[in-house]
């Protein structure tokens, strides 16, 4: 199973995997228009994978069969200010 990695004009760290280079056609407009203009990153085939960087596999393969798409949210940030609270309060 081929797919296509865009990469989003308008987010960090925000990526599209398509079924087919270049076609959108699945993706809705709304969507495309927060996206921004895609810029390609790869092709993979996701038959050879097993397992991917930021994404779970299976969800990818699923959604792609399921309605075309993947969407790739950057990670949360973490607050670092909370986290130091909840130190303290250990100590």
């Amino acid at each position: 199973m081929l797919c296509t990695i865009y990469r989003s004009s308008k987010k960090a760290e925000t990526y599209l995997f398509v079924n087919n280079r270049g076609d959108f056609s699945s993706v809705p407009d709304a969507l495309m228009s927060v996206f921004g203009t895609p810029t390609l990153v790869t092709v993979i085939n996701l038959a050879q994978k097993d397992k991917l960087a930021l994404a779970d596999i299976n969800l990818v393969r699923e959604k792609l069969e399921d309605q075309g798409y993947y969407l790739q949210l950057p990670p949360p940030q973490e607050n670092l200010l909370d986290q130091h609270k909840a130190d303290m309060k250990k100590n």
